[in-house]
């Protein structure tokens, strides 16, 4: 899920949820096999046409000592005439010269800089972080034709978003590594992460630029026109936001996850109250999501087995965040009419304060009366809301859309500020970077480090679940997880909040595993016989073909199996060491060690203490914890 794409959805090919295609080559690669493996499954296997195919290499950055990517430019060449098809080598250089330039008959592979042609965490070279690997990377378009071009946006070539080109995949080659001086060093074996996405590639399997008009989305789309009574060709855009938002939030729901404020379920939370936004714009002003939300699980349900298992559940959460959503949108409509009626208390003030603040003026000025009067009032009308803040206000916690802030209060004679747009767009701005970092470290296991006392809280994080599914059951689920050095985070669902008498037991278990210094060791599984292991997992039963699972002590004593990426103490009782032992390495793999805790020579040993519990969001609680 992208949440950086959220405000472009609406367009044929941006979407928040895609469905990757992808392969790693992680022990050296030969550059002209990986990507003749790509044209072949392009061309043959898809059926591709290859003269609608067109891709982009790295320019090269002399001064940061990379070389122009020639050996991949060169493949390709062969690649295109083995085709029969024509294929000029192209230094475009930036998109920029390439919106200005176009591209002329017989060129098809492009040079571009790191803007384009880069891959590092952080984008381009010199925001590659020190440490990382990196490289140049070489991506494939597909030509829809000349009728799906914007010229707004310039002429028409591969890194324009006009429309016409649309990536469908691409190869990144992790040659090198970037050094502590800045510098960049070539890797002795690099390795290649290719990425396709699916909904792209059927597109332009069936040559249409609209995603929206494949499999993935075509049933959304015909329920959505049956229950408006409008067609896609009309509506596209609004369409378009909500089978994508609700196709994201569903599969969020499909994990466990819940709407909330926070982290993942932040994420979810927006997708849903704009996907019920724009139905408003369709005529669907009442609940939907019980119609819609069933639609887009069969359309996975044949290929994820454990989306027809989460069906009840995640109609359930959907419809009742939908429900409570209309009720606030009700609340974002009195807001916004009591903005209107200050606005209209201060107008009336505009008119009576000029005469009176201004008199000498007026008296003086005879025939420039009218004209001062209305300078006044213009000065005073403009001092007086609608500004970028408070629309900001009204769409994000009220939910209530940008457009129509604005075409109400035109309607209702209010002013805009003139910079409220720079306004808003600032404040979203904020917003996208929250959006992008809300879910940061929760796929680590929520930890914020990987320090001594991080590890001590992770896997105190494990015992504490362990124990909670001993009080309420094995139903009971992680739904985050944030750990730092000072206290461990941890959000599970259930209907209820605790007793003090549940408190005490869930502290009891854990500090019982603690003192009885259970061993710690992991071990690699084929997926399916971890889960028939009782292994469980955080984030729903979707892994990897191998997955590695810790385990805290065994038969009758054993207190913890969960699908776990690691890493954690090497046995129990060093929760209640205190000291800070940065040395400590991670659990073993296969057995347990035979080094123990000796309690005795510890002055005060730490204990697991629950120190807050309460509402993380409906249906789900939080647990924050400390070892001391």
């Amino acid at each position: 899920i992208r949440t950086q794409d959220m405000e472009d959805v609406g367009d044929n090919r941006h979407t928040t949820f895609f469905e990757m295609l992808g392969d790693w080559s992680l022990d050296g690669f030969d550059k002209a096999e990986q990507l003749k493996f790509s044209f072949d499954f392009l061309t043959k296997e898809l059926g591709l046409d290859p003269n609608k195919i067109y891709v982009t290499c790295f320019i090269g950055d002399e001064e940061h000592g990379i070389p122009r990517d020639t050996e991949a430019a060169e493949v390709w060449q062969k690649l295109f005439e083995g085709a029969g098809v024509e294929a000029k080598i192209v230094e475009m250089g930036s998109a920029k010269h390439g919106d200005e330039r176009g591209i002329l008959p017989g060129e098809r592979i492009f040079f571009y800089d790191d803007k384009e042609n880069w891959w590092s965490r952080n984008g381009g070279i010199a925001t590659t972080p020190k440490g990382d690997p990196c490289g140049p990377d070489s991506e494939f378009f597909y030509d829809f034709g000349e009728s799906a071009h914007d010229p707004s946006f310039g002429k028409a070539h591969p890194a324009s978003d006009s429309g016409r080109f649309i990536e469908i995949g691409n190869k990144v080659f992790m040659q090198y590594r970037r050094l502590e001086n800045g510098e960049f060093e070539a890797l002795e074996k690099g390795k290649i992460d290719q990425g396709d996405g699916l909904s792209r590639l059927a597109a332009a399997t069936l040559d249409t630029p609209d995603i929206f008009k494949t499999d993935l989305y075509t049933p959304i789309i015909a329920r959505l026109e049956e229950m408006s009574g409008k067609n896609y060709d009309s509506n596209a855009a609004s369409m378009r936001v909500i089978a994508d938002h609700l196709t994201g939030a569903t599969w969020l729901a499909s994990q466990n996850l819940a709407p909330s404020n926070k982290e993942q379920g932040y994420i979810m939370r927006r997708l849903m109250r704009r996907a019920i936004r724009f139905a408003f714009d369709l005529g669907i002003e009442q609940n939907f999501l019980e119609e819609i939300i069933p639609v887009i699980l069969d359309i996975y349900a044949a290929d994820y087995p454990h989306i027809t298992t989460m069906r009840d559940t995640v109609i359930a959460t959907l419809a009742k965040e939908e429900k409570a959503f209309r009720q606030t949108l009700r609340k974002g409509l009195k807001e916004f009419e009591r903005l209107v009626d200050d606005c209209h208390s201060n107008n009336s003030q505009c008119h009576s304060e000029p005469l009176h603040c201004h008199s000498e003026l007026v008296s003086e000025s005879n025939g420039k009366n009218d004209e001062i009067l209305n300078q006044v009032q213009d000065d005073k009308l403009k001092a007086n809301k609608l500004t970028g803040n408070e629309i900001f206000t009204l769409y994000d916690t009220y939910g209530f859309p940008v457009e129509l802030s604005v075409e109400e209060a035109f309607k209702r004679n209010i002013p805009v500020s003139e910079n409220w747009r720079t306004e808003f767009d600032q404040l979203m701005q904020k917003q996208r970077e929250m959006s992008q970092t809300a879910a940061k470290g929760t796929f680590k296991g929520g930890l914020g480090g990987q320090t001594w006392q991080h590890r001590r809280y992770h896997t105190a994080t494990h015992l504490l679940q362990s124990a909670l599914r001993k009080i309420f059951g094995s139903d009971l689920r992680q739904h985050g997880s944030n750990i730092t050095e000072e206290r461990l985070r941890f959000d599970f669902n259930l209907d209820h909040k605790m007793t003090e008498d549940e408190i005490k037991r869930a502290e009891d278990l854990v500090n019982g595993w603690i003192e009885q210094d259970l061993p710690i060791w992991w071990q690699e599984y084929p997926t399916e016989t971890a889960l028939e292991m009782g292994a469980i997992g955080p984030f729903g039963e979707r892994y990897a073909d191998k997955v590695r699972v810790y385990q805290m002590g065994e038969g009758d004593k054993m207190a913890s199996l969960e699908i776990c990426g690691g890493p954690h103490c090497e046995h129990t009782g060093q929760l209640a060491e205190t000291g800070d032992l940065d040395n400590s390495t991670d659990a073993p793999q296969n057995k347990p060690i035979d080094q123990k805790t000796d309690f005795s020579k510890l002055e005060k040993p730490a204990k697991f203490k629950i120190i807050k519990e309460e509402s993380s969001s409906a249906g789900i609680r939080r647990i924050k914890a400390v070892l001391k």
